[in-house]
């Protein structure tokens, strides 16, 4: 099943995963939901420890089953929606839609959001986008931070490993011509 937020080697991943569950486990991933559903934790934290420690699962298959048991309380299936809750501050959206329409120009790119950030990948995540206090944000980016003066190491960024240059934006203007080229050079590695 194709999915709009998920790139091609991403929808195949989460199908080799849902398949790898059941081979190897011996369960689907329906018997995995009626079992999350007996969980006693109601933060996806606590619920990734309960299932690594009573199920011995780890976080990849735990987030698949979490995701499919409490798909209704999770903002995964409604991005808007977690897009919203994450950019509040005006400022700061208007810099996340600067950049969204810089990044969404290059072929192939799909957005998505998660639950600190908003991506955009084509094969691989090349670029993501980090709230801060302030009406600010901060860009990551896959390439070296030594390619512009504006970059810096990622630094503690809990986004891919492979976003090892950030910039902080405090504001639309700086999503300029050099953080478009910077965007299309992170691309073209995607």
């Amino acid at each position: 099943m194709a999915d709009a937020n998920l790139t091609e080697r991403q929808q195949k991943w989460f199908a080799a995963l849902r398949q790898g569950l059941e081979r190897d486990t011996g369960r689907t991933l329906a018997e995995w939901v009626v079992i999350a559903q007996t969980c006693p934790q109601t933060a996806h934290r606590a619920r990734l420890r309960w299932f690594k420690e009573t199920h011995g699962l780890m976080q990849n298959r735990a987030s698949l089953i979490i995701g499919e048991a409490f798909a209704a309380t999770t903002s995964w299936a409604e991005p808007g929606d977690l897009i919203d809750r994450l950019w509040t501050d005006t400022a700061a959206r208007t810099i996340l839609e600067a950049v969204a329409s810089q990044a969404l120009r290059l072929s192939g790119t799909i957005q998505t959001a998660r639950k600190g950030y908003v991506a955009w990948s084509r094969t691989v995540q090349y670029a993501a986008l980090r709230p801060l206090k302030g009406g600010r944000a901060i860009l990551g980016l896959a390439v070296e931070p030594d390619v512009n003066p504006r970059l810096t190491a990622r630094g503690s960024q809990s986004w891919s490993e492979r976003l090892t240059a950030t910039s902080a934006l405090d504001g639309p203007r700086a999503v300029d011509d050099t953080v478009a080229a910077l965007l299309e050079r992170a691309w073209v590695r995607s």
